[in-house]
């Protein structure tokens, strides 16, 4: 009788993968199935990932951003090789710029073939590629090393000031195979990702100094403040020390917008006053101003404070008399420790007179948006969906478009943290059905993408991916017909409409109805809160078609000075 020798169990770079990122505790993967990762997609959904699968990677390459910005940890886009790898590199590059935790891990040619250029199937050296656009890239060639790739990412991505990670993994890895029992210890749970960073004593002191002398304090929040979840911390630093504080969009609701302290409708006024402002994760980018220029009213006459995480990002623009740096959890605790219980609060002359233009500003705002004019123009539209959100404060709210985004911005109020979901720092179009679809699956609240027409036009096919997942998501597109409006015409008088002209009357709207969801076409602002309520009380995915004005936008929105044509007329 002949003793039988049992095979050693075996696993493979497709499980590898899998595990490695469940004992991270990754549970949502973001794609699109296709040659070389679409066994890929079976097997993770099969092993208990939820894997949400899109119509273009971009927008999936947007939902793992947006992920990684709500969880604090690296959201996943998975690509096939070359065009599909090309269509996520946006989204990664654009994670990067807004400091979003992202890995995009993309299937890829075999080394060999791409070196000597042979021509393999979407042959491309990825690797060389993303390096300069994200802030880190790796490639695995051996099934032992996937968990050291995917601890390298993880810890890349979330550590210091978060970003995009690149991960190039070639076909043939994935059916590597080795021992089960080496396998599974060659993976890595990654420990203490983003590690406090503790910033220093007198750093902290001597920002407390200059916020002590100031006569016109300011705060100004940044997204990395919202990304920070140091929420209590933050509105007790405002609270205590009375100062006026302004949030850039996606920081919006860290505190109420309605809170005393807002001095959100007295924007201009307070950027051209403050005499001392602090950074609270902003950058003094385009945004701001590069903090120079008459926004920021006479030259030299305001001191920064700025906290961040990265020194590098200090002197950027201006001088910073006083840089903070460290985590903002940490420095934010700090600088309340150093506060002590006697901090004096704001000069009430600054405050009050702060107040007094925030009551006229705002008063001018409540007649605007109480007219009701016909077809709705922005304010009248903006006016319902401002109380749809301030009846549903927990909603998700993500804006894209051009004046689409700067009327939502400055009308609706936003009450909760990391609830507004918006372009971000390259005031960049598209971002809309991927981050709703993050939001969504992330959150699992309702989620209402106000749209401009145009912006709609980069991601709406996914409103298939919205109806295939049944996902509580309210898309409400403004029409007017255009990019900026659409009343431009020919100037040579041919037959072909202007370039920022669309098909008039169109209808949105089926669009949504042809996959199974609800459409409404709204030319009044009762039709679109009765809408806006039917849909979030069903949890239905909804589309409405909001007829707008097409005569009501203003070309660029706020930054139509970027344009160097109209730049060259002033």
């Amino acid at each position: 009788m002949t003793n039988e020798t049992q095979s050693p169990a075996l696993t493979d770079g497709f499980h590898l993968l899998i595990d490695a990122l469940k004992l991270n505790g990754i549970d949502t993967i973001f794609g699109l199935p296709g040659i070389p990762i679409t066994d890929l997609t079976r097997m993770a959904q099969g092993e208990g990932l939820r894997v949400i699968s899109f119509r273009h990677e971009q927008h999936a390459g947007n939902a793992a951003a947006a992920a990684g910005f709500l969880t604090q940890k690296p959201g996943i886009c998975l690509t096939v090789s070359a065009p599909g790898f090309l269509n996520g590199l946006t989204s990664l590059a654009n994670a990067t710029t807004n400091c979003f935790p992202m890995i995009l891990i993309s299937g890829s040619s075999e080394r060999e073939i791409v070196d000597l250029q042979q021509g393999d199937y979407e042959e491309m050296d990825q690797l060389a590629i993303a390096k300069p656009l994200c802030k880190a890239a790796f490639r695995v060639l051996h099934a032992q090393d996937i968990g050291v790739g995917i601890a390298r990412a993880i810890r890349a991505a979330l550590s210091g000031r978060p970003g995009g990670v690149y991960l190039d993994l070639p076909a043939k890895l994935f059916g590597q195979t080795m021992d089960a029992e080496a396998g599974k210890k060659s993976l890595i749970k990654v420990v203490d990702a983003a590690p406090r960073q503790i910033p220093a004593p007198d750093s902290v002191q001597r920002a407390l100094n200059l916020l002590k002398g100031a006569k016109r304090p300011l705060i100004l929040l940044g997204k990395g403040a919202a990304y920070a979840q140091a929420d209590a911390d933050i509105r007790a630093l405002v609270e205590k020390t009375g100062i006026p504080y302004l949030p850039m969009s996606m920081a919006k609701g860290l505190l109420p917008d309605t809170h005393e302290q807002s001095a959100s409708a007295a924007r201009s006024y307070v950027l051209a006053e403050a005499d001392v402002v602090m950074l609270v994760g902003a950058r003094l980018n385009w945004l701001l101003s590069h903090g120079k220029g008459k926004t920021w009213g006479a030259p030299n006459a305001k001191q920064f404070i700025q906290i961040d995480i990265a020194p590098t990002e200090i002197d950027s623009n201006v001088a910073i008399a006083a840089p903070v740096i460290g985590d903002i959890g940490s420095c934010v605790s700090a600088l309340l420790a150093g506060m002590g219980s006697n901090w004096a609060k704001a000069p009430a002359d600054w405050t009050g007179a702060i107040a007094d233009r925030k009551d006229k500003n705002q008063a001018k705002m409540a007649i605007t948006l109480a007219l009701n004019p016909s077809p709705m123009n922005y304010h009248s539209a903006l006016s319902a969906i401002r109380d749809i959100v301030k009846a549903h404060p927990d909603a998700m709210l993500v804006n894209e478009g051009a004046n689409t985004l700067d009327f939502t911005r400055s009308i609706v109020d936003m009450y909760q943290p990391r609830k507004r979901l918006d372009v971000g720092t390259w005031g960049i179009m598209g971002i809309g059905m991927g981050f709703s679809v993050a939001a969504a699956v992330i959150t699992g609240k309702p989620v209402i993408a106000i749209e401009g027409d145009s912006a709609f036009g980069f991601s709406g096919m996914e409103v298939e991916t919205i109806c295939r997942y049944n996902l509580p998501i309210c898309v409400v597109v403004f029409n007017n017909n255009g990019v900026y409006k659409g009343t431009d015409v020919n100037a040579s008088g041919g037959t072909d409409v202007a370039p920022t002209v669309f098909v008039k009357g169109a209808r949105y709207d089926k669009i949504m109805e042809a996959f199974g969801g609800v459409g409404v076409h709204a030319t009044t602002p009762a039709e679109l809160t009765q809408a806006m309520n039917e849909a979030i009380a069903s949890g239905k995915p909804t589309l409405i078609n909001a007829v707008i004005d097409e005569t009501a936008g203003t070309e660029s929105g706020r930054i139509t000075s970027l344009n160097p044509k109209t730049a060259a007329k002033k």
